[in-house]
């Protein structure tokens, strides 16, 4: 069966190489065994980029020819049984079952044998890369994981569209996001895998929010504690390239270029203790920040769009969330940096119905799908209609997420990165209760940070 989708993906795809290569100036004809897609309908266009935002600067996946039809294609040349294998997160199951199951009432005349399995996307790399053909057929996976895959040959090229425009109907963060070397390797799913400050409101003010060090006086006289997972790469970051100190992967896409023991390094140090050393800031992981939250000892916190149920549900009325505030390092206000995440869902090359599977990636991250997810679970879509929608821009987490865009960078790091910055959090965090020098700590740090991978 797999011989014969490709042999009829290979012949539209030959037509759209012809019709591009015949252009002048067009995208890459797609690979043989990559679907064409339908082009879409002038009442289907793609929605516009907001103003300003530049094109991604990604290879756009092909078009079919006039009159071809890639899904009654795939459809026509498909005999037997479709067997594929889902991956989604946890919480993304029964989403996710209800989506299989729109997906497979969509070709009803066409038997599917979907199976679903449990995997974070935060986990998904180091699953999928275990056995990579033995992994799903379609899984997602965030977006700091897409070198690695691609390296492996775990990522099919997007080459062509089935049903809608993967690049021009996306966010252009999203959409590079997805993309290595200029070519697109995944489907985006989510805009919204970053963080900002979340606020009980009746005990801070639009102001006092402003300022870390003032949300630290209110909290403690209002007997209310501030929660940050400071023992974590991914949040410490913030304070560091808050100050201008940076963290860079290298063009080998494995190591790292790291400047926090530079000058000014020892300041944003200095500042992380003092800050803690308040109580009133307490270094604390995500499921316990979710308890202390709803037992309300928790009246602000640092954390990402998953949380705003739990926030919500505790604050009522009062639940509130904003942009990251300043501290103050070396007598100077810095804005809290933060890094920026996409959720997306990528086809496994080695599935044997590669067709089939990039369809059901389509169908998993179409608009309807987006909005679906925003719905179910408050998370952010990449889809550009979607995003625009009132009720996506009415939401308190999603409007935090986008003015602190503003601040945020692209997660792009090596592996030996999460290791020290842990270790220093927890240095830091604690009070330094060795006493080490500062910018040996600092030194020591940026020492592992940009080692050599082993």
């Amino acid at each position: 069966m797999k011989k014969k989708v490709l042999a009829t993906l290979m012949a539209t795809a030959m037509t759209v190489g012809c019709l591009t290569g015949c252009g002048g100036g067009a995208a890459e004809s797609p690979a043989a065994e990559a679907p064409a897609a339908e082009a879409p309908a002038a009442e289907e266009s793609a929605a516009e980029a907001p103003a300003g935002e530049e094109a991604p600067a990604v290879e756009a996946p092909a078009t079919a020819a006039e009159g071809t039809d890639p899904v009654a294609n795939l459809i026509a040349a498909t005999t037997g049984t479709v067997t594929l294998k889902v991956w989604a997160s946890e919480e993304d199951q029964d989403l996710t079952t209800k989506m299989l199951d729109d997906f497979k009432a969509a070709y009803p005349d066409v038997t599917f044998d979907i199976t679903l399995g449990a995997e974070s996307e935060s986990t998904a790399k180091d699953t999928v890369l275990t056995d990579v053909e033995a992994a799903a057929d379609v899984y997602a996976f965030a977006d700091d994981q897409i070198n690695e895959l691609v390296k492996a040959g775990a990522l099919q090229e997007v080459v062509a569209n089935y049903t809608f425009d993967v690049v021009n109907e996306n966010a252009t963060g999203a959409v590079e996001a997805a993309a290595v070397d200029g070519k697109v390797y995944a489907y985006p799913m989510t805009a919204d895998n970053g963080y900002f400050m979340f606020y009980d409101s009746s005990v801070f003010s639009e102001s006092d929010v402003q300022s870390l060090e003032k949300m630290i006086e209110v909290a403690d006289a209002a007997g209310k504690k501030i929660a940050m997972d400071i023992s974590n790469g991914w949040y410490i970051y913030s304070f560091f390239q808050g100050a201008g100190l940076e963290l860079t992967l290298n063009d080998d896409g494995l190591t790292n270029t790291c400047t926090w023991n530079a000058p000014g390094g020892t300041d944003v140090a200095q500042a992380i203790i003092d800050l803690t050393a308040s109580n009133v800031l307490v270094d604390m992981g995500d499921e316990d920040m979710a308890t202390q939250i709803a037992e309300g000892n928790v009246a602000a916190c640092v954390n990402g769009t998953w949380r705003a149920e739990t926030a919500a549900e505790a604050w009522g009325e009062n639940y509130a969330a904003t942009k990251l505030p300043t501290f103050k390092a070396g007598g100077k206000d810095c804005q809290m940096s933060s890094y920026s995440g996409y959720k997306l869902i990528g086809v496994n090359p080695h599935s044997s119905n590669v067709g089939w599977s990039m369809l059901l990636a389509e169908f998993l991250t179409n608009e309807a799908a987006q909005t679906a997810r925003f719905e179910a679970r408050g998370l952010g879509p990449s889809n550009l209609n979607a995003a625009g929608s009132d009720a996506v821009q009415a939401n308190p987490a999603i409007a935090a997420l986008a003015e602190q865009a503003a601040y945020a960078t692209p997660q792009r790091v090596g592996g030996n990165f999460w290791s020290p910055a842990e270790t220093l959090g927890q240095i830091l965090a604690s009070g330094n209760p060795d006493g080490t020098d500062l910018q040996e700590l600092l030194d020591t740090t940026v020492e592992g940070i940009t080692a050599p991978v082993e």
